[in-house]
């Protein structure tokens, strides 16, 4: 029997100084060493932008019906990878229905936030588990927020993806 689909998403940068998007470097680094699951569908380089961006993800969703999606983007100012619990939108609040402790069972370099920021990243994970429980989707949404990728933690932060992913099996339940 095939496995559910997953769609793991990234974002282009959107700033001058950005020579890259260190979610689409840590999606680049981990496709290049076949690191992600063969049922992973990538989107890769999504426009950071608040109408666009969720456009794209959602109509992927609806041409997929992936179980898992992981929405991934760069958090300039963190160190580690960080598993967003929730976004917020004008006071609603909407959680992620995976087990977040459990997804970081032997990783070194990722925690769990409760603060998914106030751009793009955070309206874009809004508005997709705003979908999904709209739509009774059977399928259960991620943010990751990506530190900048450099030399000294390029490795541990894509061995962490790299376990978070193994974390959430092949088709565990969501």
């Amino acid at each position: 029997m095939a496995q559910s689909p997953w769609l793991i998403t990234s974002f282009q940068t959107w700033l001058p100084h950005q020579k890259s998007n260190a979610s689409d470097d840590l999606l680049a680094l981990l496709i290049e060493q076949r690191q992600l699951p063969p049922q992973a569908i990538c989107l890769r380089q999504l426009p950071v932008d608040f109408d666009l961006a969720p456009r794209r993800v959602i109509g992927a969703i609806e041409q997929h019906r992936p179980r898992k999606i992981l929405l991934c983007g760069m958090a300039e100012g963190r160190s580690h990878l960080s598993l967003e619990a929730q976004a917020s939108q004008e006071g609603s609040r909407l959680a992620t229905g995976f087990h977040l402790p459990q997804l970081l069972a032997g990783t070194k370099c990722s925690e769990i936030s409760f603060d998914a920021g106030n751009f793009v990243c955070n309206a874009l994970y809004y508005q997709v588990l705003q979908w999904l429980l709209l739509h009774r989707q059977l399928a259960n949404a991620l943010f990751i927020h990506v530190p900048v990728l450099t030399i000294e933690n390029q490795a541990q932060i894509a061995a962490d993806f790299h376990r978070i992913l193994h974390n959430l099996g092949p088709d565990r339940p969501v």
